[in-house]
């Protein structure tokens, strides 16, 4: 599967900058050990999907505001948002209320949907084409490999497991970076400025 699109330069982080990070949050144990049902064709498949459906998206011509709540709509149909969501809170999710749960998981849904969106909308012009998937400890690894004008083809992983009840994805990987670690770290960077003020947090989420 090819998504025709083009990655903007800064490959939507500062690689340099959470490298350190990435390597000491690793993602084992974020969902337990499971006898998967998923297999590696139907990993494949999902993320031919997802590609399918961000091409159709960054394609339509919709104002930035429809675009942003399609994104939305595609991270909420492939994407594990309860774990991602968890996860991104770190040790804070602990001590959070249920009510503080759900209404920072819904807060960061639309957060990453409008983040990543914004860069989605840059990408027309170049290729992901997914290559290969194989079973690792927390489900299924997919690659890809980025085509760019330009510039050297690069690896994009994805990791899906079936452990939510359905085939879901849960995390991205640009040459060996975790996009999942990369929001942990940022969250908790935007709670400490706001003095581990949880409520506050989900607030201004809405406006970024």
């Amino acid at each position: 599967m090819i998504l025709k699109t083009r990655m903007p330069n800064d490959a939507w982080f500062s690689r340099r900058s959470i490298l350190r990070f990435a390597a000491t949050l690793p993602l084992a144990g974020i969902l337990p050990a499971a006898a998967w049902a998923l297999d590696d064709q139907e990993a494949s498949d999902l993320i031919a999907s997802v590609l399918d459906d961000i091409s159709v998206v960054i394609n339509s011509g919709k104002p930035e505001d429809a675009m942003y709540r399609d994104f939305e709509k595609v991270f909420t149909k492939y994407g594990d948002v309860p774990t991602i969501a968890r996860f991104s809170l770190g040790v804070a999710w602990r001590s959070a209320s249920a009510g503080q749960r759900t209404r920072y998981t819904s807060a960061f849904q639309g957060y990453i949907s409008r983040k990543y969106g914004k860069r989605f909308r840059e990408l027309i012009g170049g290729e992901i084409e997914v290559t290969a998937a194989k079973a690792v400890k927390s489900g299924f690894l997919v690659t890809s490999i980025a085509h760019l004008k330009g510039e050297a083809p690069f690896m994009v992983e994805w990791q899906v497991s079936d452990h939510s009840g359905q085939n879901k994805m849960f995390n991205l990987y640009i040459e060996g970076i975790s996009l999942l670690a990369t929001e942990r770290t940022e969250i908790a960077a935007m709670l400490d400025r706001r003095n581990g003020n949880l409520e506050t947090l989900i607030a201004d989420l809405a406006d970024l």
